[in-house]
């Protein structure tokens, strides 16, 4: 959008014309649709979405994901700005607010989750989750971070803050690691190609064996500062590079560990990751290039004998996996 048309769009947002302001989102975002296709008619229209979903009431601001307003006005999980649309919504209001609203069950989901990371416990009087995540913290989820730093913190005109998370973050507990001669890979696995989903920029291994002789299989070195660390202060960073990116929030990163913990586990239910993560062995390592953002992980499973991998950094802006 141009200065003069964001100016005249911050002057409604701060009348409150919120009526008015979906009037032109739904407009707007239908026309570019129809000229301009789907990711490019929503694009245009993130900037003003965020405005609405920032700062509008809670009973307007649900509108946004409404198809009411006719083919291609509506915003899906995807539209965003700073970050998705919904995230924006669900970090403004309650789950007990926003449930009568929604309608579109991925949207709900997301929301729910989003919540879930803010501390709202949804155990009782809330839909299940379609995949059995629980709608509570478990102990592990709220180890290593800050409540504020789930989720990233929006601001009213756009834009957004969120804490940039490294693993491993520091050499703190790390030392000299002579790795192992790399494990025999095991190929095929729905939690490896689960894992290689969830971070894109990142490349993904499983093997037989540990999880140095994993690294092993994508560190640069044979020589490496290493160590191991509990799942818990693994999960805040593996939870981040799952969700990086503007289109993407913290919601769909968490339901994404939650999905590759049940494929690790051999079941396609959550119910066994309780056990897996008690048992799990996380090493984890630096690399001389790392500068912006990196992980470098590997989760060893004792009772399988099976370690998967992780490594990869994205470098001034431009993603890459190793």
């Amino acid at each position: 959008m141009i200065t003069y048309e964001c100016r005249r769009l911050r002057t409604l947002a701060d009348e409150e014309r919120w009526p008015e302001l979906l009037g032109l989102y739904r407009e707007s975002r239908a026309v570019g649709v129809a000229l301009r296709g789907e990711a490019q008619g929503a694009a245009e229209t993130g900037p003003l979405g965020h405005l609405i979903a920032y700062g509008a009431p809670p009973e307007l601001a649900a509108r946004l994901f409404d198809p009411d307003g006719g083919p291609g006005s509506a915003a899906t999980v995807a539209d965003h700005d700073a970050g998705p649309l919904w995230e924006v919504l669900a970090t403004r209001h309650s789950w007990r607010r926003l449930a009568p609203l929604l309608g579109p069950a991925r949207v709900r989901r997301l929301v729910q989750h989003t919540r879930v990371l803010l501390g709202e416990e949804l155990d009782h009087g809330a839909e299940p989750d379609r995949d059995g995540v629980p709608l509570t913290l478990e102990p592990w989820e709220l180890a290593g971070w800050e409540p504020g730093a789930r989720v990233r913190e929006y601001l009213r005109t756009g834009g957004a803050r969120r804490s940039l998370l490294t693993l491993p973050a520091g050499r703190e507990g790390l030392g000299p690691v002579e790795l192992p001669e790399p494990g025999t890979l095991v190929r095929e696995l729905a939690a490896t190609r689960l894992l290689a989903a969830a971070v894109p920029w990142a490349t993904a291994r499983c093997v037989r064996g540990s999880g140095p002789a994993a690294a092993a299989r994508l560190a640069t070195s044979g020589q490496v500062t290493g160590g191991y660390l509990p799942f818990g202060a693994v999960y805040p960073a593996l939870l981040q590079a799952a969700s990086d990116g503007p289109a993407r929030g913290s919601a769909q990163g968490r339901i994404a560990v939650w999905r590759l913990l049940a494929a690790m586990t051999g079941e396609s239910a959550v119910g066994e990751v309780e056990t897996l993560v008690s048992r799990l062995r996380c090493f984890t390592w630096h690399e001389p290039t790392d500068e912006l953002r990196f992980v470098h992980l590997a989760l060893e499973d004792p009772a399988t004998g099976l370690a998967w991998a992780l490594s990869g950094a994205v470098h001034e802006g431009v993603r890459a996996g190793r």
